[in-house]
């Protein structure tokens, strides 16, 4: 009887201990997305896109209505998650390599074009603590030597130094990280299948899954098994002809038109819903905490007339390359562990902030130090503080395709006042009360734009932040 009570109390203890294993050190699924608009989902007020599992997902979390990228381009956005640090404080200001014509009136700042090595990313500060991590997608922060497997993962399915799918989304894919699957094998469904295996492989180890999808970035390609769906739907919309209008150096688009785009976000939306599905059989799901969210805002608006933009994020202003709301607001959805409540948070939260946010679920030490411009978000999504960040800075002082011009931006509590180097011109937007960004007080509320700019002004001293200079030639 004796020999039995203590096999009991030794189940008990060794049960106690998985418990406690379990729930002290959850898994980390990131999900991100490539160009995905504010407007681009379902939950986000989208009625021609259709986004069922992704807002399945935002009803067991927390969706952002003010959640940011940290910069309107790609590169710079990735490297602030990777690290938890500004761009500028990195010196990656824009997409890698970047656009830097030499027939305009600026020349844009040299910034770098891989990530340092001496960075400690988020993913060698989970591996270091045991964690397994698993890269799949989009990198496009260095050549060979800064790789995913360079960065902290032990895994790379995809990963190299393009910033779109070189042979577009269909097999072969002409991608040196990612062996080519069956002719006609879509590389959205392909990513998501390497992902579940890599889960139904760790299901005992604590894991960090970064996916990193390619969709919906260009070239726009339908995905052929739910192109009809959005076809036929398209018929039914009031206007079925993309609507334009000229804003500045660029044309932006007014209406979501674009079937085959919206066969992309389907097909995303597809793929998500089978990785909760995946989880949720392994019960896993409980115990992992899951991001969402887009590296900048969508492609509405291009430079050249002559060339049409695939989405639109109105109410917001223009979009990817802009540092107007529509280019730097993003959809924002996290599922933490245990979880069950839907609830939709209207503070700011920025692109630095997932790297503590992801220290904090996991129980691991912060790395102060390293996510020097990020602030853990648990506090707030546990109803323990109602404060984010004060003061946020876009800072793009090159030329884009989408017809930017260089130019910053800076935000705090509801005013945003924006720069542009060409006509050394600020524009001041109440963005709570306006943000379509359509009310320009400068001229208005000069006290107010003054302490803006001071901020501004503090911001670049602090930072170190180049500025382009006059082209001379």
């Amino acid at each position: 009887m004796k020999q039995l009570f203590f096999l009991f109390l030794l189940l008990c203890f060794a049960c106690s201990e998985v418990s406690e294993k379990s729930v002290s050190r959850p898994n980390v699924l990131f999900i991100l997305v490539d160009d995905l608009g504010w407007k681009d989902l379902s939950c986000y007020g989208s009625s021609f896109y259709e986004t069922p599992n992704i807002d399945r997902l935002a009803n067991m979390g927390f969706r952002f209505s003010q959640a940011y990228s940290a910069h309107p381009v790609c590169s710079p956005t990735r490297a602030a998650i990777m690290t938890g640090k500004h761009p500028t404080r990195l010196n990656i200001t824009d997409w890698i390599p970047g656009q830097n014509p030499k027939n305009r009136k600026l020349l844009g700042p040299t910034d770098i074009h891989a990530l340092p090595l001496q960075e400690t990313t988020i993913a060698e500060a989970l591996q270091q603590q045991g964690y397994k991590t698993f890269f799949a997608g989009k990198w496009h922060l260095g050549d060979e030597g800064f790789f995913p497997e360079d960065q902290g993962f032990e895994v790379n399915k995809g990963g190299h130094h393009k910033g779109s799918p070189p042979g577009g989304y269909y097999s072969p894919y002409k991608n040196p990280r990612l062996e080519d699957g069956p002719k006609g094998e879509q590389l959205t469904d392909r990513l998501t299948d390497e992902s579940l295996r890599f889960i139904s492989q760790n299901q005992d180890n604590p894991f960090l899954l970064y996916l990193s999808y390619y969709t919906v970035h260009t070239p726009i390609q339908a995905h052929r098994n739910h192109l009809s769906k959005f076809q036929a739907k398209k018929k039914t919309l009031k206007d079925t002809l993309v609507l334009k209008i000229k804003d500045q150096g660029g044309y932006t688009v007014q209406n979501q038109y674009n079937a085959d785009y919206a066969s992309m976000v389907y097909a995303l939306d597809q793929n998500v819903g089978r990785l909760i599905d995946q989880l949720q059989t392994q019960n896993l799901l409980d115990n992992t905490l899951i991001i969402f969210t887009s590296d900048n805002g969508g492609l509405t608006t291009l430079e050249k007339k002559e060339r049409t933009a695939p989405t639109s994020v109105l109410p917001l202003r223009a979009g990817k390359g802009w540092v107007y709301e529509g280019g730097i607001r993003v959809p924002l959805i996290i599922k933490t562990p245990q979880n069950k409540l839907a609830k939709i948070i209207d503070l700011p939260a920025v692109s630095m902030d997932f790297y503590p946010t992801i220290l904090d679920y996991t129980n691991l030490p912060m790395k102060p130090e390293q996510h020097r411009d990020g602030i853990s978000l648990k506090p707030l999504l546990e109803d323990k503080t109602d404060t984010t960040h004060s003061v946020m800075v876009w800072d793009f002082p090159h030329y884009h395709g989408s017809g930017w011009t260089p130019g910053r931006a800076l935000r705090k509590g509801p005013w945003k006042v924006v720069y542009f180097f060409e006509e050394d011109r600020y524009e001041l937007y109440q963005i709570e009360q306006d943000p379509e960004e359509k009310i320009d007080l400068a001229d208005r509320e000069v006290a107010k734009l003054n302490e803006l700019k001071k901020l501004l002004s503090d911001w670049i001293e602090e930072m170190g932040a180049q500025s382009p200079t006059i082209n001379k030639i």
